[in-house]
């Protein structure tokens, strides 16, 4: 099984709840951020471009505990920077466990085994390690010979101690199909319980801005990687999301399901924009003009985007939100997608396209409505 039935049963009764209280707007995951500082320089991430006094700075364990009890989100993802950086990260973990929020603790795994002796097993901490793929892939996307190997070997030794243990794979163009396919083979071997896998999209600050997919392409690995996909791989998503991803279902974003907040405070919609901070979640989910976000927005830095962040609470409202949801979500669950097309999208060639994208989020505003609807189709 992919998440323990306490999680699920956790999850659900938490959004029926918010159903029937009449609640549209709600948050699933908090994402808290308690650094930015890290022990890599990948090539798509913005968070290390900071300037020096910035990546010093640590929430506190109590910056944390306030953030979560506020927030009053299930689940709760810790990623950074890099956060078995932080010298209290113990003491937030364990203050989040005592709460019983279900919390990913997200890691490069380069620290894993040298910190691991801090964690205890239980079934509200996974440690999330974030995988790019095989180990060329990985090495490539992180921009450190070696990372692969000693990731590997973070999650063995935490397999072997007995922690859940999830991997997070962010996809680019040009990312090849039959190796990811592979990729989640050697995943399953290795006995972790469950994968997630999502499309990258740009920050501001990222150093390489050539490498993210628009909606097209998107549409297109994750049918073709998805389909036909065997029965031991397990996905620590919502099905319907990943059906999303493959193009066969529509979401409008629901920005305000996996609230940010970091050493600047509550960050205003979505964590990959930077439209600035409320000081409270209150202030957050009363000031935010929730209707300038998401592709039917008209915002341009939206116009390209499928990010889990804003679609994956769209669908696990979906599931809740109606019997046919909930139908949809247990079909989607045990379904195994047969499809020949897909099949033969696996023979071709990969190649990405390093050419300029002006639907590329942080571009799009330059971009002429012409040229933005070509882009689309890319």
């Amino acid at each position: 099984m992919a998440v323990p039935v306490s999680q699920m049963w956790t999850v659900a009764s938490y959004v029926l709840r918010q159903k029937l209280a009449g609640r549209k707007r709600y948050p699933l995951v908090l994402m808290l951020e308690p650094l930015f500082r890290c022990n890599l320089a990948c090539a798509g991430c913005g968070k290390i471009q900071y300037p020096t006094h910035i990546l010093k700075k640590d929430l506190s364990p109590e910056d944390c505990f306030k953030a979560v009890d506020e927030c009053g989100a299930p689940m709760v993802s810790i990623p950074g920077g890099e956060p078995l950086m932080h010298p209290q990260i113990a003491e937030i973990v364990e203050g989040l466990v005592a709460r019983k929020k279900y919390i990913y603790l997200c890691t490069n795994a380069l620290l894993l085994k040298e910190k691991l002796h801090l964690f205890k097993p239980s079934k509200y901490l996974s440690i999330s390690v974030h995988m790019d793929g095989q180990k060329e892939h990985h090495d490539f996307s992180v921009c450190r010979e070696g990372g692969y190997d000693l990731a590997l070997d973070g999650i063995r030794a935490a397999v072997k101690a007995g922690f859940r243990v999830t991997t997070n794979t962010t996809l680019f163009d040009g990312a090849d199909p039959n190796s990811v396919r592979n990729f989640f083979d050697e995943m399953m071997e290795v006995g972790v319980e469950s994968m997630m896998v999502s499309p990258g999209y740009s920050y501001d600050k990222a150093p390489d801005q050539k490498h993210f997919m628009g909606r097209a392409r998107t549409r297109r690995l994750f049918r073709t990687m998805l389909s036909n996909r065997k029965k031991t791989w397990r996905f620590n998503q919502s099905p319907i999301f990943l059906e999303y991803l493959m193009g066969k279902r529509h979401y409008k974003c629901t920005p305000w399901g996996m609230p940010t907040y970091n050493i600047f405070g509550w960050q205003k919609p979505c964590y990959l924009l930077q439209d600035g901070y409320a000081e409270s979640y209150k202030e957050l989910m009363e000031t935010t003009e929730w209707a300038s976000y998401g592709t039917e927005s008209g915002n341009p830095q939206c116009a390209n985007c499928m990010v889990h962040c804003g679609y994956e609470p769209s669908s696990v409202d979906d599931t809740f939100g109606s019997l046919r949801g909930f139908a949809d979500t247990v079909k989607a669950t045990f379904s195994l997608y047969p499809d020949k097309d897909a099949l033969t999208d696996l023979d071709r060639e990969t190649r990405p396209v390093h050419s300029y994208n002006p639907l590329i989020q942080i571009e799009a505003h330059a971009a002429a409505p012409q040229a933005q609807e070509e882009a689309s189709r890319v």
